[in-house]
């Protein structure tokens, strides 16, 4: 007996040190990096999280690209607005994938819009974009719903009397009730059960993508399916997020208009229709479930804490607050606020710009893979190989931005004090993967932070001096929790 536990305990170490050999040679032809060890790769060294500060270290130590090891899975990294630049916008196709394998990839099935890949991504893709313009995005129909919900969101903080409170929870709603619009056609009071569920859902599920468990199971997919912890309670809310998203479909089947479409689950549906009998379509309602619960999740987290810090930054910096209040007194003179008069605003459309940038809630991207053979910054990349493209080195590259570390908003003004970009500004990533809601972000970032700005001077509440603008790791980087006082102006 004890010689087969020899055998078996030789035959491990060979098969380990097999492996790690593999990794070595196959290290042989990518870009440099810290040198991995056996069966984890590089997952000590990052802590098993791909946190920004960890990625600029390896940075400065390996230039700006270089590889990590997700166990036997190398991950090359770009760093820098002209690395990344390179990447994503010069050979934006050929870096188009996603990877299939990893944590994101098993809970979204390879379908929908962020994880898929080729004819379907491609279709879904360009179906999103359409149903996006068809409900009026860039027209008066989304604008005016999101005039709404800023409308609803001041009137909330109108209701607190000065006194100090938390804002997140209302931001995340009213936002919430934006994409609620755009997917299933309709507002949920914010006293809904239902409603608070599926929020509440959607965060812990986004923050369990963002956890060191999801990172295990990037690097060890074939064990971490099949062993209990943390990372399993997360398919357990995408079924909850698909089963209200499947009721929601059979909603619009039993009393919807195809004829007349007033959400994507409608245009969706008609689309099946119309696709039916290709022969490569992609379209049918198990995707429908999944592109759903993509657009609403996405659609709520990033801009939802962008609010939440523009909040924050502007108890931090008065004196920007103050710029603010006075722009907006001499220049805007109607009771409604258009995303059209940022044309006219260039100050405060600078500091929404400075928020984006500053607080850089997305951290360092999504991972993209290479369809193809491509030479990326000197260095062959080998077909599936996965790419990230680290967006945190770009937003505060000292090439680009005077003072990257300091919230400044005259990173976007000319010396006329007119709006000006910054090439830099890549918060919704770039090339073929640009966020599909951009231009949704850019109307309801605009519009809601004026129209509470207008309505309100923000203070911190009495007794306390300080702010905290150190940021929490999760998927995204989040304000720790704060209160504030809204004075009406």
């Amino acid at each position: 007996m004890w010689n087969l536990y020899e055998g078996l305990s030789i035959l491990l170490v060979c098969v380990i040190i097999i492996k790690y050999l593999k990794i070595i040679w196959a290290a042989r032809s990518l870009p440099p990096g810290p040198i991995p060890v056996p069966l984890i790769g590089n997952l000590w060294t990052l802590n098993f999280q791909l946190h920004p500060e960890t990625l600029i270290k390896l940075a400065k130590l390996h230039g700006s690209i270089y590889t990590v090891w997700l166990g036997e899975t190398p991950l090359v990294v770009l760093s820098g607005c002209k690395a990344v630049k390179d990447g994503i916008v010069s050979h934006s196709e050929e870096l188009s994938g996603r990877p299939v394998a990893g944590f994101l990839g098993a809970l979204l099935g390879g379908k929908g819009i962020v994880t898929s890949n080729g004819h379907t991504w491609k279709q879904h893709r360009r179906f999103g974009l359409m149903t996006l313009r068809n409900l009026g995005l860039g027209k008066c129909g989304l604008e005016s719903r999101i005039q709404e919900e800023a409308f609803c969101l001041m009137e909330s903080f109108k209701a607190k009397n000065g006194e100090p409170f938390d804002p997140s929870m209302m931001i995340i709603y009213s936002v919430a009730n934006v994409i609620s619009a755009v997917v299933f056609g309709h507002r949920f009071s914010i006293d809904d059960g239902i409603f608070q569920k599926l929020v509440q859902c959607s965060h812990d599920l986004l923050e369990s993508i963002g956890s060191a468990w999801a990172r295990l199971y990037d690097s060890f997919p074939w064990l971490m399916k099949h062993l209990p912890g943390p990372h399993q309670k997360a398919f357990a809310i995408m079924e909850c997020l698909h089963q209200f998203t499947n009721n929601e479909i059979q909603m619009h089947k039993e009393n919807g208009s195809l004829e007349e479409p007033q959400d994507v689950i409608d245009y969706y549906l008609a689309h099946i229709q119309k696709m039916a009998g290709e022969k490569k379509s992609t379209f049918d309602e198990n995707s429908l479930i999944i592109l759903a619960t993509d657009l609403f999740m996405a659609g709520i987290e990033t801009t939802a804490t962008t609010l939440q810090w523009a909040l924050l930054y502007m108890v931090a910096y008065p004196d920007v607050q103050k710029k603010v209040h006075k722009e907006l007194d001499a220049v805007l003179n109607g009771s409604v606020i258009y995303y059209e008069d940022r044309k006219r605003l260039h100050y405060t459309n600078a500091v929404i710009h400075e928020i984006q940038r500053y607080g850089n809630i997305i951290a360092v991207g999504i991972a993209r893979t290479c369809i193809r053979n491509v030479n990326v910054c000197g260095y062959s990349l080998p077909k599936n190989t996965m790419v990230l493209p680290n967006l945190d080195t770009v937003l505060y590259d000292s090439e680009y931005w005077d003072t990257p570390h300091h919230f400044n908003p005259h990173h976007f003004l000319d010396k006329d004090g007119k709006f000006s970009i910054n090439e830099a500004f890549l918060p919704f990533s770039a090339g073929a993967r640009v966020c599909l809601g951009e231009q949704l972000a850019r109307y309801e970032l605009f519009i809601i932070f004026t129209t509470l700005m207008r309505s309100f001077s923000f203070h911190l509440p009495k007794g306390v001096t300080e702010v905290n603008t150190k940021y929490v790791f999760k998927l995204t980087l989040q304000p720790h929790p704060y209160k504030i006082c809204a004075i009406p102006r």
